[in-house]
């Protein structure tokens, strides 16, 4: 049976945002932890959060680390970094949403969870993303639809091609409730952890349907080493 969407008071709804930064970006084949990589002049994760702090309407942004990661600190109000990093990234988003609710947030205000290596974003889509979530009784995430032909392997070879035409590839922020995301992110893991590769996915095992927003090619998860050129070259063309 699908779950009806909760109701709370959106006129007293704050927005958050949550960036999980306790991955160690293996795949990115870095000496350090890829967020920290340096691109375009500063850690891959500054130009993230730079973004966010483009966005005026956002009360908080956290940054959930790994325990004993002293990379970060910020002097500014609105950035707060908390040691709270999980094994997995469901788990520190799991941990980061239990953190704000604990300080002073409310299971009705709205949570931005967005990938640190997402480091392309840009204000304006955050906004975009905002401004279609903010009224909808489940919330979204930015996404965009899937251009390239859809192969299914087996052993290496093609064993079919798929319809793309109602496939979308997810991005991030993903925009939620509190509550209810942190609810539904519980009851994944403890029912297949390895199933939940995003908020969304949570939210869909909870019997949701989440509002896919367009989103842009240019947010892409800086997630191999060819990648790091490509992001490097689109910031510095945005300098």
């Amino acid at each position: 049976m699908t779950e009806q969407p909760l109701s709370f008071p959106a006129d007293t709804a704050r927005l958050f945002a949550l960036i999980p930064c306790a991955g160690s970006g293996s795949r990115a084949g870095t000496a350090q932890p890829k967020q920290y990589q340096v691109i375009a002049g500063a850690p891959m994760v500054l130009h993230t959060l730079a973004a966010f702090a483009g966005v005026a309407r956002l009360t908080e942004c956290l940054v959930v680390v790994a325990p004993g990661d002293g990379f970060l600190s910020f002097d500014d109000a609105r950035t707060v970094v908390a040691p709270c990093g999980g094994p997995s990234r469901a788990d520190s988003v799991c941990n980061g949403l239990a953190h704000l609710l604990a300080h002073g947030a409310q299971a009705h205000d709205w949570v931005l969870v967005h990938d640190a290596a997402r480091c392309l974003v840009t204000p304006t889509q955050i906004d975009a993303l905002i401004d279609a979530c903010r009224d909808d009784a489940v919330g979204g995430l930015l996404a965009l639809p899937l251009a390239d032909t859809l192969k299914r392997a087996e052993d290496g070879r093609v064993a079919a091609t798929l319809d793309r035409g109602d496939k979308w590839l997810a991005q991030t922020p993903q925009m939620f409730r509190i509550g209810p995301l942190a609810a539904a992110l519980r009851l994944a893991l403890q029912a297949d952890a390895a199933a939940i590769t995003d908020e969304a996915s949570a939210m869909e095992a909870a019997g949701l349907q989440p509002l896919l927003v367009r989103g842009s090619a240019q947010n892409f998860k800086v997630t191999y080493p060819e990648d790091f050129a490509l992001a490097e070259a689109i910031l510095r063309s945005r300098q």
